[in-house]
C-alpha cells in the first residue's frame, strides 16, 4: 500500500496547532481527521535524535510501522509523527507496538 505524504510546512503547522496528540517514549503523534478519502503521513526527526544516519533510521522504522498499520485505519486522517530520541535506539517491532497503542488510544484503529 502506498503512503501519501505531507510535504508542505503549512500542513505540518496546522496539525501542530490543532493540538490533538498522543505521546509515548519514542513517538509523538499529531492527527486530524480529513475528508480527502485517504490518510496522509508526515514524519519529523530533529537533530536531537542524532546525526543523519540515526534520523533516517528513525524515519524509516516509523514509516514501516505506519505501512503495516494502515490497513486497520477506520477513518481518514492527516498525521504527523515526531520521532523522539528513543526512536532511533529501539527495535522496529517496539516502534510498531508504540504506534499501534497510540492509534488505538486516538481511536484511529480498533
Amino acid at each position: 500500500m502506498e503512503i501519501i505524504t505531507i510535504k508542505e510546512n503549512r500542513d505540518f503547522r496546522r496539525l501542530y496547532r490543532k493540538k490533538t496528540s498522543c505521546v509515548s517514549p519514542a513517538l509523538v503523534v499529531y492527527f486530524k481527521e480529513n475528508s480527502a478519502g485517504f490518510s496522509r503521513l508526515g514524519i519529523t526527526a530533529g537533530k536531537k535524535i542524532g546525526k543523519a544516519v540515526k534520523r533516517n533510521r528513525a524515519k524509516r522504522v516509523i514509516r514501516q510501522a505506519y505501512r503495516e498499520l494502515l490497513p486497520y485505519f477506520n477513518k481518514n486522517v492527516d498525521m504527523v509523527i515526531v520521532a523522539r530520541k528513543k526512536a532511533a535506539e529501539v527495535k522496529c517491532f517496539e516502534v510498531k507496538d508504540e504506534l499501534e497503542a497510540l492509534l488505538k488510544k486516538a481511536k484511529i484503529i480498533d
